[in-house]
């Protein structure tokens, strides 16, 4: 996914005011690098917008928060920062905008950034207009999270900056030979970049070589940083803009020209598995009318008076018990086989105060459903094949698969 990355300028927005924006492909690599208004800014389609924010807009603190702070809602969190800070602050808190660190350190203190509110507000909703809404705000430089540190030097050769962002935080100096002195010698970071521009004036300061890193590449670095800003009052917009975001890539997967292959193939993929399902179903009712033909086959040509098939496996059991009765022999339907059945499951139970047997059916009336021995006789006769249910104080018996 390719990422637009607009670093926001130091000044409020204004007609005219330019942006730089860093355009970043889905391998990392700077595909563009312009500086436009932003109602020029543009990014493909589902691209990620990531806001960064310049380190001079930025002041670093370290805080012990009391213990359980982080558990806390947004709004008592962001007082007990009021709180810690009010002392450390050159403006109202109220005004500030805060974020926390993505991790706490050993000691459980967490690193959080100030910046400006109504410029950070203010920068956000230019971009929405433009239809650029970012889902990520990151700082240009953050606290370095090991003891190591770097020393960037940034800015033109008229007004050159020194950037020393290290495990104490970030510093923002001027670069004159008094800062230089100031961080020479034995203290002097391992890591040394300079912007192209001002690059051999930071060697002539620093008195040693430097490594070029463009503000293209410094963006990169600083969008694959951990930390989000977006925090307390803009965690909301930030989550609709997430949204809008995740629209945009869904609405990029179904139109956008790049995806034509892999939605032929989604498609290509859908219908292989619709025919193998139609075909899975046609061979089995093919099956189910196998099997239905052959039982009505069996069913007419064991017993020829049959004339019309409906329910074979009843209209045979019926036949079957006819054609015992009439040859003199017992069956699962017959009166005595199901009295003898009932006896069996309920040898306790009381006598029925009148037995009616009609249509394969067994009738005990007078008989009490809630008695001792007939609490489990409906549960008893099942095993035996035979299905039992209770309407009032009759008890309705009749053979498996009987209607």
């Amino acid at each position: 996914m390719s990422t637009l990355i607009v670093i926001l300028p130091a000044a409020p927005p204004a007609t005219g005011t330019l942006c730089e924006a860093v355009l970043v492909d889905a391998g990392g690599r700077v595909v563009r690098h312009t500086q436009v208004t932003p109602n020029l800014l543009s990014a493909p389609r589902g691209a990620e917008i990531v806001a960064l924010v310049p380190a001079q807009k930025l002041s670093w603190h370290r805080l012990q928060l009391p213990r359980g702070a982080l558990g806390r809602g947004a709004p008592r969190l962001r007082a007990v920062l009021e709180g810690l800070l009010e002392e450390r602050l050159l403006d109202e808190p109220a005004r500030l905008h805060f974020a926390l660190g993505p991790q706490a350190g050993p000691d459980g203190s967490v690193w959080v950034a100030a910046c400006e509110q109504s410029w950070l507000q203010a920068w956000l909703g230019t971009l929405e207009q433009a239809g650029q809404g970012a889902t990520r705000i990151v700082p240009e430089l953050a606290p370095a999270a090991t003891e190591t540190s770097t020393l960037h030097v940034t800015g033109t050769p008229d007004q050159p900056q020194l950037l020393f962002a290290s495990a104490g935080g970030v510093t923002r100096l001027p670069l004159t030979a008094a800062t230089a002195a100031l961080i020479g010698g034995s203290d002097m970071p391992q890591t040394v970049v300079a912007e192209p521009a001002v690059a051999e004036q930071a060697e002539q300061f620093l008195q040693g070589p430097v490594t070029l890193q463009t503000r293209s590449e410094r963006a990169v670095i600083a969008a694959q940083s951990d930390w989000d800003l977006a925090q307390f009052e803009l965690l909301r917009t930030r989550g609709t803009r997430l949204r809008r975001q995740l629209a945009a890539q869904g609405a990029s997967l179904l139109l956008a020209p790049q995806w034509r292959p892999a939605r032929w193939a989604a498609l290509g993929l859908i219908v292989v598995n619709l025919a193998g399902l139609l075909l899975l179903a046609w061979r089995e009712q093919a099956a189910q009318a196998a099997q239905r033909a052959a039982m009505r086959e069996i069913l007419t040509t064991t017993f020829p008076d049959v004339r019309v098939v409906v329910d074979a496996p009843r209209q045979m059991a019926r036949a079957l018990s006819a054609l015992q009765r009439d040859k003199g022999a017992t069956s699962g339907a017959d009166m005595e086989t199901m009295l003898a059945r009932y006896q069996e499951s309920a040898p306790d139970a009381p006598v029925a105060s009148a037995i009616e047997f009609a249509a394969d059916g067994l009738q005990l009336k007078g008989l009490d459903p809630a008695a001792a021995s007939l609490a489990e006789v409906t549960a008893r006769l099942k095993p035996l094949g035979y299905a039992a249910r209770w309407e009032e104080d009759t008890l309705i018996l009749k053979p498996e698969g009987m209607p």
